[in-house]
């Protein structure tokens, strides 16, 4: 009863985008949406590495647009995954943090994104879309949580990061079950084959969208790789070849995936309505070292993934679609996950739900190079979990001068909290503090940290704009129940 309850309320809530997009499913734009997990801005050969060969990536760049100041909300997986969902930065839908798994959701946990918020799945699936979700989750590992009640039609992959295998966590005694792989609510497979994930994920992703290529759908692919381990995954095809040990091993197959994907479209006939967009969910760890990159690079922005920093939010992007993005652009104007599901609820021909803030906006004037198209973003923030770091508008980032968390991108526990101002355009490593020579600067941000605060919150001051996380009352670990499929052994 409380299922259908919610499906109920759920379609109310969306009930105003059902009402206002007629548009004639031949129409319709299909949707794919490529997340890394981890991937850093120097790690492709468009965002200029001379490490990895990527001439898929390549290909990509030179047929659509890449974009350089595409920013995620933040520096670690479970935040900036629901902000992709959900159009709205993690502190409005209670997913920066909470008491028993910190800022990532852990196994076995009884949080995950709320049922009662709209996903950018939901908003599509009610417009006649086929929607499918296949990789990396990491939104709540319980069925109330799991992609099939929040949108998707279909699920193959994880529900969490490929590092949680089985133990017993120190932090709460819990025993995690050994990595399960999924499709819709069942485990086919654990613990999985993580050398496997990248090619078996591109099968299952292909097969998906030659089953629905007659119909208007939306592919959101969370690849699992470079992932959170030091030695990431890949197939036999492709360990060892690279010039970067596991990690250059891992990002070549990711190309190799993306190659296999555009040349279905191609075959398919369906490359021109069909608008695909190749990010990643926050910058690479990358090693102390700034000479090591097998944990991958962020240059030539400041900082590592996990902070506040350049480094950490402003990731790879590439969009494509033939005859609609222009080919070989380029865009340096301030986008971010959150745009998502505002442009692709306008694209598929409907308005948003009113009951609700959202807080992206409609970029397709960015995607498809509209002349003289700008950033809609008047302030942009940078949370560390619930604390307010930073603060965007224009070229211009500034610091707060805030007692220092640990990992913080410029600060450390023995400073003196001090405000720093950055040209992220003209300084993009982030080197020359500007404070002290732009007053007027410095005091603009500061009231636009301010609103921050009274919306979305910071440390202890909650926000007036904040919804709830979702709850479990029963919990219960994601465990092997039947054995596997046959369509779903790799290769099919």
């Amino acid at each position: 009863m409380r299922l259908i309850a919610h499906l109920a309320m759920t379609m109310l809530a969306i009930a105003p985008v059902i009402a206002s997009g007629q548009a004639n499913a031949a129409t319709k734009p299909n949707f794919i949406l490529v997340y890394c997990d981890n991937l850093g801005y120097g790690d492709i050969e468009p965002f200029g590495s001379t490490l990895h060969r990527t001439p898929n990536l390549n290909r990509m760049a030179r047929e659509g647009r890449t974009f350089t100041h595409f920013c995620v909300t933040a520096g670690v997986c479970t935040p900036s995954r629901a902000s992709i969902m959900t159009g709205c930065y993690a502190q409005r839908v209670g997913m920066h943090l909470n008491d028993r798994d910190g800022a990532v959701l852990r196994p076995v946990s009884p949080y995950g994104l709320h049922p009662d918020e709209i996903t950018i799945a939901e908003v599509l699936q009610q417009q006649d879309y086929a929607t499918a979700l296949v990789g990396k989750w990491h939104l709540g590992d319980q069925p109330e949580f799991l992609p099939t009640r929040q949108g998707f039609d279909w699920f193959f992959g994880v529900p969490y990061s490929d590092d949680m295998t089985e133990r017993v966590w120190k932090q709460d005694g819990s025993h995690w079950p050994p990595l399960p792989l999924m499709e819709n609510e069942t485990v086919i497979e654990a613990p999985c084959n993580r050398d496997g994930l990248t090619k078996r994920y591109t099968e299952q992703a292909m097969r998906w969208i030659a089953e629905h290529k007659e119909e208007p759908f939306f592919l959101y692919f969370p690849q699992a790789m470079p992932g959170s381990t030091k030695t990431p995954f890949s197939s036999d095809a492709f360990r060892g070849k690279s010039r970067n040990g596991p990690w250059g091993d891992a990002i070549e197959e990711l190309d190799w995936s993306i190659g296999e994907m555009l040349d279905q479209l191609v075959e398919l006939g369906i490359a021109e309505n069909t608008f695909v967009i190749w990010t990643s969910d926050n910058g690479a760890p990358i090693n102390r070292d700034p000479d090591d990159l097998s944990r991958g690079s962020n240059l030539p922005l400041h900082g590592r993934g996990y902070t506040t920093s350049e480094g950490a939010f402003r990731v790879p992007t590439i969009v494509w679609q033939p005859g609609k993005v222009p080919a070989g652009t380029q865009c340096d104007e301030l986008a971010t996950t959150m745009d998502l599901l505002p442009t692709f609820a306008k694209l598929a021909g409907c308005e948003l739900p009113p009951d609700r803030q959202f807080d992206g906006h409609d970029i397709a004037p960015l995607l498809f190079g509209e002349s003289n198209a700008k950033t809609p973003y008047h302030a942009f923030y940078y949370y560390h979990q619930d604390q307010l770091q930073a603060v965007r508008s224009g070229p211009w980032k500034m610091f707060l001068p805030i007692d220092a968390s640990p990992g913080h991108p410029h600060f450390n526990a023995s400073q003196k909290p001090t405000t720093l101002l950055f040209n992220v355009v003209d300084d993009i490593a982030c080197q020359h503090n500007v404070a002290e020579t732009h007053p007027e600067i410095i005091a603009q941000l500061t009231v636009l940290a301010e609103q921050a605060r009274q919306d979305l919150g910071d440390k202890d001051q909650p926000g007036q704009g904040q919804r709830p996380i979702g709850r479990s009352t029963d919990v219960s670990p994601r465990r092997l129940e039947t054995p596997p499929s046959k369509s779903s052994q790799p290769g099919s």
